[in-house]
């Protein structure tokens, strides 16, 4: 099970930005028109948790125009200013994404609702404000099915489960979508209750309480979006399990006597950085390492397809 883990944790797509920016576009359809309808239910009703959900669904849909940025930046090929590629540019993006939920979502919900429960807010016809949430429910249910459709195709394919395969993946379009869109539904369910709680109990104390936990519930995906892209920016390196593959893969070449020192990191969405210093036999020609290097070379791409730069540096062990 290792080496199939190792094959697809940095990389969720095989067919690269398309199946990701498919999932990005149908999400940001459905965030944007559940933004409109529940913005007009939240001026109707007056509930401070449906604004939240409108503010909520507007921060989804900013987020999902910057994932597109992401996407196509990040799928850009190498230059000469960019040797390495603009894969980067997709971790940049995303994570700007991640500020905008939560600087627009959670600052709105946490506030308006902290307003409403210190100065209470008469709600009135509630009607529209649950239809609307019974219909962005479906939506987001819909969006939600494509990104985890996705996740657990490629989950299946390579024997992984999904959530392991989502916790490791560079693959930030796919992951943001995947963590809004539950974040989404969660949030339907948290508005409902609190609209439900008020209209029982005749306090606003439930429907502002509700738009604090949305808030707070935002707070907790765009920390863990920004953590995330932020360590792939400054330079990740490829998962334990990943790098523990390619370290069986040196050692595996004839001339190969240790491994003086692996580094890998995260150059993009899939893509991989590998540079190691490897102590070569003593009775190998010059010859010798250059066709070893080259056959390490063949022998790492063709296992794990996500590394585009190798870099072997011949480097005695100190014993030696």
């Amino acid at each position: 099970m290792i080496p199939n883990l190792a094959h697809v944790e940095w990389r969720v797509v095989e067919g690269k930005a398309g199946e990701s920016l498919r999932t990005v576009l149908v999400a940001g359809a459905a965030n944007l028109a559940i933004a409109l309808a529940k913005l007009v239910a939240g001026i109707m009703s007056g509930s401070a948790a449906m604004l939240s959900e409108a503010a909520h669904s507007a921060a989804d849909t900013v987020t999902e125009l910057l994932l597109l940025v992401s996407v196509r930046r990040s799928g850009r090929p190498a230059d000469r200013r960019h040797p390495f590629g603009h894969g980067k540019a997709g971790f940049f993006w995303a994570m700007t994404a991640g500020i905008a939920t939560l600087v627009g979502g959670a600052g709105f919900s946490i506030t308006h609702g902290v307003h409403e429960i210190s100065h209470g807010e008469e709600l009135s016809n509630l009607t529209p404000a649950y239809v609307v949430l019974a219909v962005s429910f479906v939506m987001e249910v819909v969006s939600f099915t494509k990104a985890f459709s996705q996740l657990r195709g490629e989950a299946a394919r390579h024997q992984v489960h999904p959530v392991r395969l989502v916790r490791f993946t560079s693959d930030t379009a796919l992951k943001a979508v995947v963590f809004e869109d539950a974040a989404a539904l969660i949030g339907l369910l948290i508005a409902a209750t609190g609209l439900a709680g008020s209209q029982l109990s005749g306090s606003a104390l439930w429907d502002g309480a509700a738009s604090v936990a949305i808030g707070l519930l935002l707070v907790v995906v765009a920390v863990t979006l920004i953590q995330s892209n932020l360590s792939l920016l400054i330079g990740q390196a490829a998962p334990p399990s990943v790098e523990s593959g390619i370290r069986a893969v040196l050692l595996a070449q004839p001339e190969v006597a240790d491994v003086v020192e692996l580094l890998t990191m995260m150059l993009g969405p899939g893509d991989i950085l590998v540079a190691a210093k490897i102590d070569f036999r003593d009775e190998d020609s010059a010859a010798g390492v250059e066709f070893a290097c080259d056959e390490v070379d063949r022998r790492l791409r063709d296992r794990f397809p996500g590394i585009v730069q190798v870099f072997l540096d011949p480097t005695p062990t100190l014993r030696r």
